[in-house]
């Protein structure tokens, strides 16, 4: 019984040994008889891949055209902050803007400000005085505090008065219920010894001496005093007594 009967093909396969000399490999051929029937052999599978080898060299750069430049990387840290450069030439001067419609608004607001600030200051010292007394259209008021006369005069001024001085008995009579104590007159014989006059100018329209006064005591009584009983007496002016200011009530002179 054939195993192959379409396929009547005898394969004989001739084992030969290996061997060294001639002569032993004929003789193994006349005993090596025997024939042998085989199944073909088909391929095996695919072995497994080996290991990539070590990477080359670079190459040389190719001859063809360059390809198209890849887009930007990521933007790298920032570095440090360069070293000044030099300053540059100086630029022309510029025209002159017309700032008169400001500058007249600025010196219309300082005048403004001025004009508040010494209104505040009047007020300011008024506050200092109490409650004066009235006669006719002269109002005496005083802040009680005994100073020198050029004290007296320089605080009068500031207030926009003058030391009271009375031109008749009525005002004498209001300046003494005010000052209810020795006050300052606005009176002196500064100018022409013996002479009193009035420290706003001209020569006196009234008086009330005290008996044997003015006598100027050794040289030196140049102003006058009110005292309590409301009769006058000449002083040094560097004495201190109460300083009573005098004005107009519908406007404070000068």
């Amino acid at each position: 019984m054939f195993l192959f009967p379409s396929f009547p093909v005898l394969l004989l396969s001739v084992v030969t040994a290996s061997c060294s000399e001639t002569k032993a490999c004929e003789d193994a051929q006349k005993t090596c008889s025997v024939i042998t029937c085989g199944i073909p052999v088909t391929n095996g599978t695919p072995g497994r891949d080996g290991r990539d080898g070590p990477k080359g060299e670079k190459g040389e750069p190719g001859q063809g055209l360059r390809g198209l430049q890849g887009p930007p990387g990521k933007s790298g840290p920032p570095g440090n902050t360069g070293a000044p450069g030099i300053p540059g030439p100086r630029g022309q001067k510029g025209d002159h803007g017309d700032n008169s419609v400001a500058e007249a608004k600025l010196a219309n607001l300082e005048r403004q400000l001025q004009s508040l600030r010494s209104e505040l200051d009047h007020m300011k010292k008024l506050q200092a005085f109490s409650l004066g007394k009235m006669s006719g259209k002269k109002l005496f008021v005083t802040n009680g505090e005994r100073m020198p006369f050029s004290e007296v005069k320089a605080l009068c001024a500031g207030l926009q008065a003058t030391v009271a001085a009375p031109k008749n008995a009525e005002e004498n009579k209001a300046i003494q219920d005010v000052a209810k104590d020795t006050a300052f007159l606005g009176i002196t014989d500064e100018a022409t010894e013996g002479q009193f006059m009035y420290v706003t100018g001209g020569r006196l329209t009234y008086s009330n001496w005290k008996k044997d006064e003015p006598n100027d005591h050794g040289s030196g009584e140049d102003c006058v005093i009110l005292l309590s009983n409301g009769l006058w007496n000449d002083i040094s002016c560097t004495a201190s007594y109460i300083a009573v200011w005098s004005g107009q009530t519908h406007a404070p002179t000068a």
